[in-house]
């Protein structure tokens, strides 16, 4: 009997090995990335994560941390570079803790610096340059890949927002379950983007293929399809950048004399105002001269819309609709928007709801200016007294901007979609920009190993098992 199992064993190690031999796929590894947001009033940490096999060149990326850095932006370390970079310690510790130990050597790491730097570098390039400087010295401390630290171009800002809009709501590929795989979706559905920041706006959108010059597009690739879009960004137009230039334009015509000359609406004590503006215009107030300004407000919501609306450079256009501030073309607007970012925030804190129609949202805005501030500081009282008296005028801003600089109407206003979050993740560029840094690493072959298939080696395992169990009994009889 047991002469008969080891024939059997040797037949059957015989039989597999003339077996053809197949390719056996492993799981593919997951990979990390992190992207620092530097904007103009605050920055924050974002980690990424997303399998090393990659659907048409592009990375399947999920959010994984998200971590705001303590204090203001890091342009505001003009005068004490060294603290920009140790005001990122904090969440970078934060980043380790969620990235293992084994991959944290690998783990591509990036710094992109938005409007706030981009005015620095215009006042003082070498303030910006030791900025950098500084934040790069202390990413590369750290057990990280470090990749770099840069000011990203206005376009690019958008550019890489609108990239991200548009993977969370799976306009570029969504995954079948009957398929399973990643498909295309045959109708896509393309989303504009409008973001809204401390020092700049940005407006991108996918327009008519015939609007668009060759001078004004930008062209994508992302999983497999061409994208000619529309990105443009207007520095010293974002919402504080406009309330500094606001509140100068009130000083030096002499407005501030007097405490009870209008500012902007909703704003019955303001406080002390450091007014130090980078992006002054025509009558400029010099960066050492700071004000210090008692402010009260009268809470005229039309007012505040025509002084607002004074301060844009709409008359460059003329009579022209394919035109928006400056004097800067633009293509009619397409398809759906998300506003983001300070559009998001602001329009979150007026409790004004997705699909109100215009003539309620000019309602609900009105009343909120008209109320003192007795009554909305005491309706309020964890709202930041810094931020409260602010709303009333970035919320008349925002309609001044979205209406007769981007162009919106009666009728497109419901195409605009206020959210900052969408598939768990959040709505800005630097997932678009992890997106596309996912392009440039090489993509990881999957590991194969050389292997028989499961079900050849279920039905020898059973025979050997089989054969010992005949054999053993043939032994004991």
């Amino acid at each position: 009997a047991i002469i008969g199992a080891l024939v059997a064993l040797s037949i059957i190690a015989l039989v597999l090995s003339l077996v053809r031999v197949e390719d056996v796929t492993l799981p593919p590894t997951v990979k990390y990335g992190m992207v620092f947001d530097a904007g103009s009033s605050h920055t924050s940490l974002f980690v990424y994560q997303w399998d090393s096999d990659k659907e048409n060149d592009t990375g399947v990326v999920s959010q994984t941390l998200s971590c705001d850095v303590q204090g203001q932006g890091i342009s505001s370390y003009a005068n004490n570079p060294p603290e920009a970079g140790n005001s990122l310690r904090e969440c970078l510790d934060k980043a380790l803790q969620v990235i293992p130990a084994e991959k944290q050597r690998d783990v591509p790491a990036y710094l992109g610096a938005t409007a706030g730097m981009r005015l620095l570098r215009e006042q003082n390039s070498s303030a910006a340059e030791q900025v950098l400087a500084e934040v790069a010295k202390t990413m590369q401390e750290y057990p990280v890949a470090f990749k770099g630290a840069r000011i990203l171009t206005g376009e690019e800002e958008g550019a890489y927002g609108w990239i991200t809009i548009n993977y969370l709501l799976d306009s570029f590929t969504k995954y079948s379950p009957k398929a399973h795989a990643w498909l295309r979706p045959e109708a896509a559905n393309i989303f504009g983007a409008l973001d809204l920041g401390g020092a700049s706006t940005q407006i991108t959108f996918m327009p008519e293929g015939s609007a668009l010059s060759q001078n004004e597009g930008s062209e994508l690739t992302l999983y497999g399809y061409r994208y000619r879009i529309y990105a443009h960004s207007y520095l010293c137009y974002g919402q504080d950048e406009m309330l500094k230039r606001l509140a100068q334009e009130l000083i030096v015509r002499g407005l501030y004399t007097s405490p009870k000359r209008t500012l902007w609406p909703g704003q019955r004590h303001f406080g002390c105002l450091k007014l130090v503006c980078l992006c002054g215009r025509g009558n400029e107030i010099k960066q050492s001269e700071n004000y210090a300004v008692t402010l009260e407000g009268s809470g005229d919501a039309s007012a505040c819309l025509a002084a607002l609306r004074s301060l844009l450079n709409l008359s460059a256009c003329g009579h022209s609709q394919d035109c928006a501030l400056d004097g800067v073309p633009q293509p009619p607007l397409r398809g759906r928007f998300i506003a983001f970012s300070a559009f998001y925030y602001n329009f979150k804190f007026l409790n004004l709801t997705e699909g109100q129609p215009l003539a309620a949202v000019r309602e609900a805005i009105e009343g909120f200016c008209s109320r003192s501030w007795q009554d909305l500081s005491s309706s309020y009282p964890a709202e930041s007294p810094k931020r409260l008296p602010r709303y009333c005028a970035n919320a008349n801003y925002i309609l001044t901007l979205l209406l007769h600089a981007y162009k919106f109407n009666e009728s497109s206003w419901s195409n605009i979609c206020f959210q900052m979050k969408a598939g768990g993740a959040d709505v800005g560029w630097t997932l678009g920009y992890m997106l596309n840094l996912t392009n440039m690493v090489p993509a990881e072959a999957p590991a194969r190993l050389k292997g028989h298939s499961s079900s050849l080696w279920a039905a020898a395992i059973a025979f050997i098992i089989l054969t010992l169990v005949l054999g053993l009994a043939a032994l004991l009889l």
